[in-house]
């Protein structure tokens, strides 16, 4: 008896110390991190109606020319330095020219072996003829003399090619300014070795500078070429100047839903620099009566509590987090799903991914590259 209770007794001790092992492993098991979905996003924006908008954009040249050599090379000489004015036809770089140089010698010394060669079979021709006349040759030997002169002078046109191209591109090791402009990059160094093609110097030129805007999706149909807009730049905020749109996008940029646009200014001003940041301001005008917004069909969830979308509130950069917004919906219409209440401009929309996300999630905001 004293033997079988002890045996219980260690049973019951070994099944204790195992349910307490077990409780320390569950209670130490790691938190999982939760995943923070990555998400593509829009600005509402209202259509229709009277309205200014601006949109920012770069001021850049007229005319940029990306300039680089015809043949390669090392660099020899770079005497064009960023933010040079300079003249058309002036040296902005030079590759070093002895290859070359031989290489014009070698096409000369060529052309006077040719040269050479068709005088001596000019003159066997001339005596084969003289020869012929007298019946002292036959015909076979008075077109083998004939075909021998030909050829002579085949070889020298030849020659006289190759000439020219050696010496054009010993001429090609010199790179000049094609027009009147300044120095705005200069991507190779001296002793650097270049490609043909490789660009060396780019050079800005144009009196009258531009900027280039992106236009959202939903505002690209009422932007035409040939209106006017007004610029204003950060850096001289006193100043507004008159531009006139002269291109407009066919194609968005990159992933994004924007379409590039650029407005030329009318009037010169020495003060505005490439790159300085720049305000441009459209006045869209529409025959309907009001406005109205309108969001993709993929931003519009719906479930047994009614249709709604995702509005994102940034929190730090590149993170936010959703608030689900019940919607009232209007008719779909080619520009998307117009949306009649629940949403104001300006507010951030999720547009991919609705179903996957809740209320008061943490998200990360794509950004224009990654949409």
């Amino acid at each position: 008896m004293k033997q079988r209770s002890s045996t219980r007794v260690q049973k019951s001790r070994s099944l204790t110390v195992l349910v307490g092992t077990l409780a320390i492993g569950c209670s130490e098991a790691p938190e999982v991190e939760e995943v923070v979905r990555p998400v593509r996003y829009e600005a509402v924006l209202a259509t229709g109606g009277s309205r200014v908008r601006e949109f920012s954009g770069t001021a850049q040249a007229g005319l940029r020319s990306r300039l680089s050599f015809k043949v390669a090379g090392t660099v020899l000489r770079l005497p064009a330095q960023v933010g040079d004015s300079v003249a058309a036809g002036q040296l902005l770089a030079q590759l070093e020219p002895a290859d070359y140089e031989l290489a014009v010698r070698e096409a000369v010394a060529g052309l006077s072996q040719a040269t050479a060669q068709e005088r001596r079979a000019g003159a066997d021709y001339q005596r084969a003829q003289e020869l012929w006349e007298n019946n002292n040759l036959s015909r076979a030997e008075l077109d083998a003399a004939q075909a021998a002169d030909q050829s002579a002078r085949a070889a020298v046109r030849a020659a006289n090619q190759r000439l020219e191209m050696a010496q054009r591109q010993l001429g090609y090791t010199r790179l000049t300014a094609p027009v009147v402009g300044a120095i705005s990059s200069v991507t190779a160094d001296v002793g650097e070795n270049v490609t043909a093609g490789q660009t060396v110097v780019e050079l800005t030129s144009g009196s009258r500078p531009e900027v280039q805007v992106g236009i959202p999706e939903q505002l690209i149909a009422q932007v035409s070429q040939g209106s006017l807009v007004q610029v204003r730049f950060d850096a001289i905020p006193e100043e507004s100047y008159q531009a006139v749109i002269t291109e407009v996008g066919v194609a968005p940029t990159g992933a994004g839903a924007t379409f590039p646009v650029i407005v030329q200014l009318k009037r010169e001003d020495t003060a505005i620099r490439v790159g300085m940041a720049a305000t441009v301001e459209f006045r869209f005008e529409s025959s309907e009566q009001g406005e109205a917004i309108y969001v993709p069909p993929v931003a519009v969830g719906e479930d047994r509590d009614g249709r709604f979308v995702f509005v994102v509130e940034p929190e730090e950069p590149g993170f936010a987090i959703t608030r689900r917004r019940a919607i009232v919906m209007g008719d779909p219409t080619l520009d998307g799903i117009q949306i009649l209440e629940g949403l104001t401009e300006g507010e951030l929309v999720v547009t991919a991914g609705v179903r996957r996300i809740r209320d008061g999630q943490r998200v990360k905001l794509l950004d224009e590259g990654e949409r």
